[in-house]
C-alpha cells in the first residue's frame, strides 16, 4: 500500500522550502517572499501542520562537537514473526540509535547509531544482541560522511534552481531588462525618433 499524495500549491510549495532551508525564518520574511500579508501566511502554515506536511521543527546539532563522533550503520536480524512489533519497539527505545528501518532482504532492521568510539559502539552492540529476539547484528563503520541531511526534494522549487533565478518584472509587465537604463532609449523611443527624422527630411 502507498501513502497518500497530498496536492499542494505553489505558495504552499515555496512556504515549505523556505521552511525547509531555514525554520527559523520569520513569518513577516515569507510573507514578503511570497507577497502575501502575514496572517495569510501563518494560517497556510497552520494547515500545513494539520495536514502533515510540516512534522516538527528542531535544531540540528553537532555530533561531533557534543562527544558522538562516531557513526554506524547496523543490519539486525530477529527471530520474530512478520509482522510482530516488538523487537522494533525496543530497537527505537534506544537513544544512540537515531533511525529504524524494517527492510527487505535477508535483514529485518537496518539501524543508523551513534557513539562516542569504538568501545562506546561496542557496549551499544552488545545491548542490542541482549534484546532476546536479535539473533545477528552486522556492523558497517562510517569513516567519512559526504553528505547528510533530512530535506527533502521539492520539484517545483528544483525545476526553478535548476533554470536560474526569474527576471525580474516591473509595474508594466516587462522584465527589468526591457527597462531604459540611464542614458539610453527604451524600445518604444528608437521608432518615435525615426518618425520624427522622416517628418523632418519630408519638410
Amino acid at each position: 500500500m502507498t501513502d497518500k499524495i497530498v496536492t499542494i500549491d505553489d505558495t504552499d510549495l515555496a512556504i515549505l522550502g523556505m521552511l525547509q532551508d531555514n525554520a527559523r525564518v520569520a513569518h513577516a520574511e515569507i510573507a514578503r517572499r511570497v507577497d502575501m500579508a502575514p496572517s495569510a501566511v501563518y494560517e497556510r502554515i497552520r494547515k500545513l501542520e494539520d495536514r502533515g506536511l510540516i512534522r516538527g521543527y528542531e535544531a540540528r546539532l553537532g555530533a561531533r562537537e557534543l562527544g558522538w563522533g562516531l557513526m554506524a550503520f547496523v543490519f539486525v536480524r530477529t527471530a520474530d514473526r512478520p509482522g510482530t512489533p516488538r523487537t522494533g519497539e525496543a530497537l527505537a527505545a534506544m537513544p544512540q540509535v537515531q533511525e529504524v528501518h524494517h527492510v527487505a532482504g535477508e535483514d529485518c532492521f537496518l539501524l543508523k547509531v551513534r557513539a562516542a568510539d569504538t568501545e562506546g559502539l561496542g557496549l551499544l552492540l552488545r545491548d542490542l544482541g541482549a534484546i532476546s529476539t536479535v539473533t545477528s547484528t552486522r556492523t558497517t563503520i562510517v569513516l567519512h560522511t559526504l553528505k547528510e541531511t533530512g530535506q527533502l526534494p521539492l520539484p517545483g522549487l528544483e525545476e526553478s534552481a535548476r533554470a536560474g533565478p526569474a527576471q525580474e518584472q516591473t509595474p508594466r509587465g516587462r522584465t527589468m531588462q526591457e527597462q531604459a537604463l540611464p542614458g539610453r532609449t527604451t524600445r518604444e523611443e528608437p521608432a518615435r525618433e525615426s518618425s520624427a527624422r522622416e517628418e523632418v527630411g519630408r519638410e
